[in-house]
């Protein structure tokens, strides 16, 4: 090839290169270039969005997440970045609600969706299929995606079939057993009652003969139940446990359910100080530590599995010691693989949520020098440093350095952008002055008339994530005035309410008044 056309084609590149970063550049807080994601915070955008379904006959992805959460960056750096899934985005018209976009929160109570990051697959006529799971790798969430597109039977139906001992089909178990029960606020089953649904399903699951199903509706039970309720494990599930923990093929399979519940799991099939408790914790810690080995899967869940061989070894300790005793080994692999991560990791979104997960296993690991070293040379690297600055103030709260929290929990509420983030960060911030700094009045006041400010300049400031901060920081001012001490202050506050809840609609406005119910 010619040198003039080598240089006219390296040009070329270069401008088209810049143009596709400038389109990126203007379009922000889109989970990734790849894919045609729709924009939503309103009404009309999702009527929109559901419009194009039906003329297309495609279904529906809906995410929803934030900037600053570190799973949501997590996706966006393992499988929304992913060529498959953009070839499979063709298939479905993909959604992304930012939940700090002007009403966004008003969708998330629409759709039941309030923690980040959570993606529905709906019917073109707005039926939900499912809720996908994030923690599992990004290959097993394709399959499950494939498998929702192929079938599109709403869950509703498919989980009343199957608890009513009707037949479902293979694919439509497999799809129950890897559902997002975690996070599933859609009323499908209430919080409470999760525990025996997934019992019940596992006992009922047997019947189709598919194990790999069968073992993980067991395995999800475990890891969500607790204090009796749930599974009442016997002999034959323990032997099915350690059945998955002796094989490598299994534990692989299985790995989100083992790294994210290992130590409840634990909890659930033995008794405290027990010889079988330590044989199980054994078996557990073998299969996490080869799956902190295995570079298939992502420097976050080889993180999880160390992270949770950590949970493991404080098994009988209490939950809020902040120097637990630990094997020497294990607090010396917590080192090496977070210098690992911090040195290795250069995407931003990867490192937004690796890093923040290492500085929190870190602290359970009684490193918190280290914690708090890792997290303040991030500090200019995050685009949220916000969301480290709050974990510097919970390093410095669990430490007992009252006055250190405070400061890292103000820097945290003053840096913090978007209308729902302010707000929860800013209910961090006053529950913490009222828990650190009771007596400090002027403190108090001054940061809760912040928050009703930022809520005044919310148009979804009574809705979903927003409405519950805005909540928890009425909770935290009437115990705060509890034996009516603060009484002037809480008559100023009262104030500065009463003008927010006059400029909010009729349905806001209930909600808005109930705020402060304490006599003052």
């Amino acid at each position: 090839m010619h040198r003039p056309l080598k240089r006219l084609i390296a040009t070329a590149a270069l401008l088209f290169t810049a143009a596709w970063a400038a389109v990126a550049a203007a379009t922000p807080g889109l989970p990734s270039s790849n894919v045609a994601w729709l924009a939503a915070a309103t009404d009309a955008d999702i009527a929109r969005a559901f419009a194009q379904a039906k003329a297309q006959a495609k279904p529906v992805l809906l995410y929803w997440g934030a900037t600053w959460c570190p799973p949501c960056n997590q996706l966006k750096a393992t499988l929304f970045n992913r060529q498959d899934f953009a070839a499979q985005s063709k298939s479905f018209v993909a959604v992304h609600v930012d939940g700090d976009r002007p009403s966004a929160q008003k969708l998330g109570a629409r759709f039941k969706v309030g923690g980040y990051p959570t993606m529905i697959l709906f019917t073109p006529g707005g039926s939900e299929i499912t809720r996908l799971p994030g923690a599992v790798d990004a290959p097993q969430v394709m399959a499950l995606l494939q498998a929702g597109l192929a079938d599109g039977r709403p869950i509703a139906a498919v989980l009343a079939e199957a608890r009513a001992g009707k037949p479902i089909s293979a694919n439509e178990w497999r799809m129950l057993s890897f559902h997002s029960w975690e996070i599933d606020e859609s009323g499908l089953v209430a919080r409470a009652d999760r525990p025996a649904v997934l019992t019940e399903l596992a006992s009922k699951s047997q019947a189709q003969g598919d194990v790999e199903v069968t073992t993980r509706l067991w395995l999800k039970a475990l890891a969500a139940s607790d204090d009796g309720k749930g599974v009442k494990p016997d002999a034959a599930l323990r032997q099915r446990v350690r059945g998955v923990l002796a094989d490598p093929s299994l534990a692989r399979t299985h790995m989100d359910v083992l790294i994210g519940g290992a130590s409840d799991m634990a909890k659930v099939l033995t008794d405290d100080d027990t010889a079988e408790r330590a044989l199980l914790v054994t078996q557990f810690d073998a299969a996490l530590v080869r799956l902190q080995a295995d570079t298939s899967l992502s420097r976050g869940d080889r993180v999880s599995a160390l992270g949770e061989r950590v949970g493991l070894a404080r098994l009988g300790q209490p939950k809020e010691v902040t120097m637990p005793t630990l094997p020497p080994a294990l607090v010396q692999e917590v080192r090496d693989l977070s210098m690992r991560m911090d040195r290795e990791i250069t995407d931003p979104y990867e490192r937004m949520a690796v890093i923040t997960a290492v500085a929190h296993m870190q602290g359970q690991a009684g490193l918190w020098t280290d914690s708090d070293a890792l997290l303040k040379a991030n500090l200019a690297k995050s685009h949220s440093p916000y969301y480290l600055m709050s974990q510097l103030g919970g390093n410095a709260r669990k430490l007992g350095k009252t006055q250190e929290a405070l400061r890292w929990y103000q820097q945290a509420y003053e840096k913090s952008q978007g209308p729902a983030t302010r707000l929860q960060w800013g209910a961090g911030y006053v529950g913490a002055l009222v828990d650190l700094a009771p007596a400090d009045a002027v403190r108090i006041e001054k940061a809760a008339a912040e928050v009703f400010a930022d809520a005044a300049k919310d148009p979804g400031a009574f809705h979903d994530r927003s409405a519950r901060s805005l909540q928890r920081v009425g909770k935290r001012l009437m115990s705060w005035n509890a034996d009516g001490r603060q009484a002037a202050s809480m008559k100023r506050l009262q104030a500065k309410l009463d003008s927010l809840c006059a400029r909010v609609g009729t349905a806001e406005k209930v909600a808005c008044q109930a705020l402060l119910q304490a006599k003052i």
